[in-house]
């Protein structure tokens, strides 16, 4: 069992890291405020290979391995949780789905823009009246001749108003239960897809999340993404691999939050010393460091599942349930620790803090998890 990350990792790594010190953090505190993220940093890591991370490089994707993706969503998160749910969503949700299931012809078309970053992708399966539960869709997609015609609402949909190609999850047989289900892939500016007003977030505020409208929405049939039927295990399958990148995020926001404690608490004095070295804040330091190793390893165990083609559903499922937890205390520590100063957005832990929630609660909240891992530990 090794442990020691290869040259090309750490040089992974240290690019993710650059990138995020020097195009993420200045202005990250203005994105955060008027929610709002430059699509030019998006083309640029797109530029770098983070769109398209672990897509063939046939397809213009970085050809690396799901431990390379983990490096660079913890490196992003550190600093800006915003940019690393765009990378995730686009490479998790959108480029796996597509290069895993797509056709050729769907392949050459979109996962060769969506990869290098000229589209961003789009993941649409959340609805008002079905998040959890995937099964419940109201969207609906008529079959025609040559042709679906899509109706409904989608919402919480990250990307929704600067997305190109948007994978739209709709039935088509609800007498059929979840083998009724089928996944689309829609252009952005067809004809009925309307675009509604953007979330008003508490954390993650620079990323773009928007409810979308579809009336009589018009998609070939050479745009459904596998078999008919097939679009209720594409959506369990990608999400599966979606939280190996939502587990990295709660592992970059809890360690940036440590690390700017760790620095914080060896600057600050208080009674005649620095305030690490009184045993209060020496404690919770210590804490910290444990539980992010320990969330650090869960999220590293799942990535190396994917990457030797073991069954990944329950250790994904671990991961993002723990390093989520992981990342919601330790940031209320690192808050704590900076006392007033952590209260105000000058010193990045509060926002850290509100990023922190949504990690327990999108790509399956920790309720859904535990369902999860335990109808997996309770089947044998």
């Amino acid at each position: 069992m090794n442990f020691k990350l290869t040259e090309e990792h750490l040089m992974v790594r240290d690019a993710a890291r650059e990138f995020a010190a020097n195009e993420l953090l200045p202005g990250v505190i203005e994105r955060d405020n008027t929610q709002s993220f430059p699509i030019e940093i998006i083309r640029k890591m797109g530029q770098l290979g983070f769109m398209g991370i672990m897509v063939d490089p046939k397809y213009g994707g970085s050809g690396m391995d799901t431990i390379s993706y983990v490096l660079i969503m913890e490196e992003l998160s550190k600093i800006d949780a915003s940019a690393s749910v765009m990378v995730s969503v686009n490479n998790s949700l959108v480029c796996f789905g597509l290069e895993a299931y797509g056709t050729e012809d769907q392949k050459q078309k979109y996962l060769s823009k969506l990869a290098t970053g000229e589209y961003i992708g789009a993941f649409c399966l959340s609805e008002p009246e079905a998040g959890s539960d995937a099964t419940s869709q109201q969207t609906t997609a008529i079959e025609k001749e040559d042709h679906y015609i899509i109706n409904g609402t989608k919402n919480w949909i990250t990307n929704g108003g600067i997305a190109d190609v948007y994978l739209v999850v709709a039935q088509t047989d609800r007498s059929k239960g979840h083998r009724g289900i089928n996944v689309f892939i829609v252009e952005k500016n067809t004809a009925g897809f309307n675009i509604g007003p953007k979330e008003d977030k508490l954390g993650i505020r620079g990323s773009d999340t928007h409810t979308l409208q579809f009336n009589d929405v018009k998609v070939p049939k050479e745009n459904r993404i596998g078999e008919d039927g097939f679009g209720f295990t594409f959506a369990m399958k990608t999400l599966s691999g979606g939280r190996i990148g939502i587990a990295a995020q709660a592992l970059g926001i809890a360690s940036g939050a440590y690390e700017l404690a760790l620095k914080y608490s060896k600057e600050r004095k208080a009674f005649g010393k620095e305030i690490a070295n009184h045993q209060a804040i020496a404690f919770k330091l210590a804490d910290m460091y444990t539980e992010i190793e320990a969330a650090r390893l869960l999220v590293m165990k799942a990535a190396y599942d994917k990457d030797q083609g073991n069954n990944y559903d329950t250790s994904s499922a671990a991961a993002k349930l723990y390093a989520s937890k992981v990342a919601m205390t330790q940031t209320v520590e690192a808050v704590q620790i900076h006392g007033g100063n952590g209260f105000v957005k000058d010193y990045h832990v509060e926002r850290l803090m509100r990023d922190a929630k949504i990690t327990q609660i999108y790509e399956g909240t920790s309720e859904i998890q535990k369902i999860v891992i335990s109808r997996a530990i309770l089947k044998d």
